[in-house]
């Protein structure tokens, strides 16, 4: 009973608060101010108040036992060391360090590895100037130049 009528009160003083503005003729600052002197009510008359409790008193637990258990310490540096070994691999896996196999002898039978070509483009013989993109325009300058534009 109690939590309605402070819900109801707090629902209240927000459309105050929101009409006030309306008043002054803030109707943006109105709207948000009546949006949110909805939520307590919606939040009551959803039942979601004992579920916000129970969140509540289970946060504290946790936060509790965080600060007096050693397991939870425990917890937090195997989770801290899985995120380092995880960001590290990135890291390493960017600059270019690969993982290389270990040298083994061919089976007897088995085709000879080729060794491996990286790809690379074929570059574009340099003619002084450089390449801004336009290249495909370049039939439209020169009609352009001929007329003087």
């Amino acid at each position: 009973m109690l939590t309605a009528a402070i819900s109801f009160a707090l629902t209240a003083g927000g459309v105050a608060v929101a009409g006030l503005r309306a008043y002054r003729r803030r109707f943006l600052s109105a709207t948000r101010w009546f949006a949110v002197a909805l939520v307590p009510a919606g939040l009551y008359l959803t039942g979601l108040f004992p579920v916000a409790r129970t969140i509540g008193s289970e946060f504290a637990d946790w936060a509790t036992r965080l600060v007096f258990d050693p397991r939870v310490w425990t917890g937090i540096v195997l989770l801290g060391l899985s995120a380092l070994l995880l960001v590290t691999t990135r890291w390493l896996g960017r600059r270019g360090a690969v993982d290389a196999a270990p040298d083994r002898p061919a089976a007897a039978g088995a085709a000879p590895e080729r060794p491996a070509v990286a790809a690379t483009p074929p570059k574009k013989p340099a003619t002084g100037k450089r390449d801004d993109g336009l290249g495909d325009f370049s039939d439209i300058e020169e009609i352009l130049r001929k007329r003087g534009i």
